[in-house]
């Protein structure tokens, strides 16, 4: 059985004419493009700690499989605004699961996206765990809870 024993986030930006080569940018720049990666969907593993991007990419090898959770955005038209982001919710009791959410956006800034992803996550951790959490609520008040 293989459960990740840590977990790292980046981040990337490309720009190109052709969605493969902007992609292939935007890994570049996030530091993950001579890894093959592999998508999972949104699980924080139970005991899986959370590490900085330059430890974590000191304990790949290029060419390794590496699973991924990852939140895309592209377009073809000039100056769109355009977001890609993930949340994350990370239990206070580290023998449950967390979760990831993949969050993609268009209009929205990086900061609006990103409270967002990470309020899908804690709305998923929530109920999970039984907690009451209302989405109407603001977000720095979910956050709390």
């Amino acid at each position: 059985m293989f459960v990740p024993r840590s977990l790292f986030l980046t981040r990337g930006v490309g720009n190109h004419t052709e969605h493969l080569a902007s992609f292939e940018l935007a890994l570049r720049d996030a530091q993950v493009a001579e890894y093959n990666l592999v998508s999972v969907s949104s699980i924080f593993p139970p005991g899986c700690k959370l590490i900085p991007r330059s430890q974590g990419l000191r304990q790949l090898s290029p060419g390794q499989i590496v699973f991924s959770v990852i939140a895309r955005q592209q377009t073809r038209e000039p100056n769109r605004l355009i977001s890609a982001s993930i949340g994350v919710a990370i239990p206070n009791d580290s023998s449950q699961y967390g979760y990831l959410s993949e969050h993609h956006a268009f209009g929205l800034k990086g900061q609006v996206a990103g409270d967002y992803a990470e309020d899908l996550a804690a709305q998923m951790l929530a109920t999970t765990l039984g907690i009451d959490f209302d989405v109407y609520k603001s977000y720095d008040e979910k956050k709390e809870i």
